[in-house]
């Protein structure tokens, strides 16, 4: 059997809305299972969203420190962002997020890993993007204006092989981090060449 994930839809006999949020909903689907039995599965519907594993030329990757209000945690993170434009471009939201919540554009982009955050309760899907040829924003062009959690974020250079080690060692916890850490250390041992186009269609 290859290993390669499919997609596939099994009935859904009814379905009922719980909440509806500004960024997710949560709903009820029964569900038709094998043996023609009906088993109820509560998820969340997600927007979607982006990360950027930004690395600098001595392969240092960018990481902000923000506050997650339901594990009640700072966490060390990637830039990262919603997919709340319609339409936008994967890459293009991924840059606008990189550009407002790091103050850095980049001149390379690839797609790096794409994650089903926790399937078993929501759809929600994120791609995780590689950004390389990094320079900073001057602050008067970057007109982003910092809310909420974004207020006074902490940034730090990490070198990439020091992250890899904060993730294995229990230090990083936010799940996009530690993936697109370990899959950027895992890709630049053949100098990232095998990786997708930043415009790659999502599977």
């Amino acid at each position: 059997m290859r290993v390669e994930d499919t997609p596939e839809a099994w009935e859904v006999i009814s379905s009922v809305e719980r909440f509806k949020g500004r960024v997710f909903q949560v709903v009820t689907d029964t569900v038709r299972m094998p043996g023609d039995t009906v088993a109820d599965r509560d998820y969340a519907r997600h927007v979607g969203s982006v990360a950027v594993v930004a690395l600098d030329e001595d392969d240092r990757v960018l990481m902000i420190r923000q506050y997650r209000h339901p594990v009640r945690r700072l966490l060390w993170e990637l830039p990262a962002g919603l997919r709340d434009v319609e339409g936008e471009p994967l890459a293009e939201t991924a840059a606008r997020e990189l550009a407002e919540e790091a103050g850095h554009r980049a001149a390379t982009w690839h797609t790096l890993v794409d994650l089903l955050v926790s399937p078993g309760m929501t759809d929600e899907r994120i791609r995780i993007f590689l950004a390389r040829g990094l320079t900073p924003i001057p602050e008067e062009e970057n007109g982003f204006v910092p809310q909420h959690e974004e207020i006074g974020m902490a940034v730090e250079w990490v070198p990439l092989a020091d992250a890899v080690r904060l993730a294995l060692t229990g230090m990083i916890h936010n799940s996009p981090a530690v993936a697109g850490i370990l899959a950027a250390y895992a890709a630049s041992a053949e100098g990232f060449t095998g990786l997708r186009p930043a415009d790659a269609p999502e599977t």
